[in-house]
């Protein structure tokens, strides 16, 4: 055979080697592919997804973060605690734990522990309101039962029992003068017991993510009620998110028609700030224990911008408070 013959013997054979090689790679090229297109669930052993053909957009990374908890449907208002303080403020006495935060934004200006576990007192009440106006409607009339007149501490004092009190007067009763009978009753006319009602704080509590929290009555008179700076800031963004509840806590006083003789009831708080004419002045609520301490969540307003001011255990809230609410509107926070 001449030289040029071998040379097309070869490439004949070459050729054909090629082929068979094709042939037998391809079902291994075929697995490859496929087994490259499946990924497990994430649980070992787990049954493999389908595969995502290659034009598919990447997933944005925040769909991978958790979902944030709900309250009647919208996301509950958090507290960036990530952030960095805005400014700096040197108190002498301290409180034990604190707050300043921008309400409508959740943005921290100035904390001091603020997840440090701490007894609340009648902060607790900023729960009990949110809960009684979930479903409640003002004009509802509530009856006075023997367990609103069987408090302790502070109250309305002035409960008929028996008698049916219009709810927007007790609601009143709660915030401004801080009644303990008033949570009570109110308690017992949403949930039937108060023991029931309290079972709701607590499950909003976890369902608004509030892990520092927890409740043990309705009006905050027990240790056993306790929260932390954040999550009670996260309360007052929800409270000051509510009209009736915003209504009433901007009232340093009220009177209302009520079923005693004279047919009126007169109360007058106790907000420090709304005391001293603290400008711009708008809530919310106050609160004292022996175990709690003095207690106080602030809120002003100032030229559009809403501050909230939490505080646990202040040796002087009527001092801290308006020397934090300064600092926080003189910052660019």
């Amino acid at each position: 055979m001449s030289r040029r013959g071998r040379a097309r013997s070869t490439r004949r054979r070459f050729g054909r080697l090629i082929a068979t090689l094709a042939l037998l790679l391809a079902p291994l090229a075929v697995g490859a592919a496929a087994y490259l297109s499946f990924a497990p669930d994430g649980a070992s052993g787990g049954a493999p997804r389908l595969p995502i053909a290659m034009h598919t957009p990447p997933v944005p990374s925040s769909a991978a973060e958790p979902r944030e908890p709900e309250v009647a449907g919208r996301p509950v208002p958090g507290v960036a605690l990530a952030s960095v303080d805005a400014f700096h403020l040197y108190l002498r006495k301290p409180p034990r734990a604190g707050l300043v935060f921008d309400v409508g934004s959740g943005e921290v200006l100035w904390r001091r522990d603020p997840l440090r576990v701490l007894p609340v007192a009648s902060l607790t009440k900023i729960m009990t309101a949110l809960v009684v106006v979930e479903h409640s409607r003002p004009a509802e009339p509530v009856r006075i039962t023997q367990a609103a007149l069987d408090y302790t501490g502070a109250g309305v004092g002035l409960l008929p029992k028996g008698r049916r009190v219009r709810l927007e007067a007790l609601l009143n009763g709660l915030l401004i003068v801080s009644g303990n009978d008033a949570a009570i009753a109110l308690a017992v006319h949403e949930s039937g017991s108060e023991r029931r009602f309290v079972g709701v704080m607590n499950r909003r509590a976890r369902e608004w993510g509030l892990r520092c929290t927890h409740f043990a009555s309705s009006h905050g008179l027990e240790p056993g009620n306790r929260s932390c700076a954040r999550d009670l800031a996260v309360l007052t963004r929800l409270a000051m998110a509510r009209p009736r509840i915003r209504r009433i806590a901007r009232r340093s006083r009220a009177a209302l028609r009520f079923p005693i003789k004279g047919g009126k009831l007169y109360l007058s708080g106790h907000n420090p700030l709304m005391r001293m004419g603290y400008a711009g002045a708008i809530g919310l609520k106050t609160g004292y224990t022996d175990a709690a301490g003095r207690c106080f969540v602030g809120v002003a307003r100032r030229a559009g911008r809403r501050l909230g001011v939490v505080l646990l255990d202040s040796p002087d809230p009527a001092k801290h408070a308006p020397k934090l609410l300064d600092a926080g509107f003189a910052s660019d926070g």
